[in-house]
Order: structure tokens, then C-alpha cells, then sequence
């Protein structure tokens, strides 16, 4: 499990180095692992760690999903957009494992997303050998 500590509303996290270690850990050669997220108003994905790409990616999100645009779900809690915003990110992600590691592109890293901050949060990781 992993912890995350968000300091805004909408925050991209690069979780990737904290999977490594759960993978390494667990002394597996070949498999895969499930990155989930247990809550329903954040997401995982994988992309590159780039500062004006994980900006493009809030900004997309802003204008696909806008903050009270009259959501039915804005009566009891006023954040429908970051539930609607997960929905078309994604709770989890799978990763291969080969000798060992993450099997990941070069540019490639896991990342949580925020979407209704800030919070701490809890990521589980999974490691299934194959």
C-alpha cells in the first residue's frame, strides 16, 4: 500500500519509484502488477512525468468535465466534476514485470491523480507472479 499526501485540488503524483520498491521487494521474475486506487474521486494512469503535459492533461480534464456545471451529484457534496473526471481516467493500471522490474516504456511512469484535494490517499499495489 502507498500513501499519498496531496497538496491541491487537482495534483498529478509520479508513484512510480514507490512501485519499484513493492515490486523488488517481493522477488518476483515474471508477472504483473495492479496499481489501484481506493477512492472514487482519484485515478492512476501511466504517462510521462513532464510538467507542461501533466498540466495539458488538468487543463483537458477542466474543459471536458467543468466545476458546477449543474451535475445532480453537486447537491450533496459539490464535486461532481472530480467524480466524472475519474470515470474517464481510470482507478487502476496494469504493469508486466520482467526479471524483476517494472516493464515499462522509457518515458513511460505510473502516476496518481488527484481530483479532489487536498487529501492523503491510499494506492494498493498487487504483485501476481506468472
Amino acid at each position: 500500500m502507498i500513501e499519498v499526501r496531496t497538496s491541491k485540488r487537482v495534483e498529478i503524483v509520479d508513484i512510480t519509484d514507490k512501485v519499484r520498491e513493492i515490486v523488488e521487494k517481493h522477488d518476483v521474475t515474471d508477472g504483473i502488477t495492479v496499481i489501484y486506487t481506493k477512492h472514487t474521486t482519484t485515478a492512476v494512469i501511466i504517462n510521462e512525468n513532464e510538467s507542461g503535459l501533466k498540466e495539458d492533461i488538468i487543463n483537458i480534464l477542466e474543459k471536458l468535465v467543468p466545476v458546477n456545471a449543474g451535475y445532480m451529484h453537486d447537491r450533496i457534496d459539490n464535486n461532481a466534476d472530480s467524480h466524472l473526471r475519474a470515470i474517464l481516467l481510470g482507478n487502476s493500471v496494469v504493469v508486466p514485470i520482467t526479471n524483476g522490474r517494472l516493464d515499462l516504456g522509457t518515458w513511460q511512469r505510473i502516476m496518481f491523480v488527484e481530483l479532489d484535494g487536498p487529501r492523503t490517499r491510499k494506492v494498493v499495489v498487487k504483485v501476481i507472479p506468472c
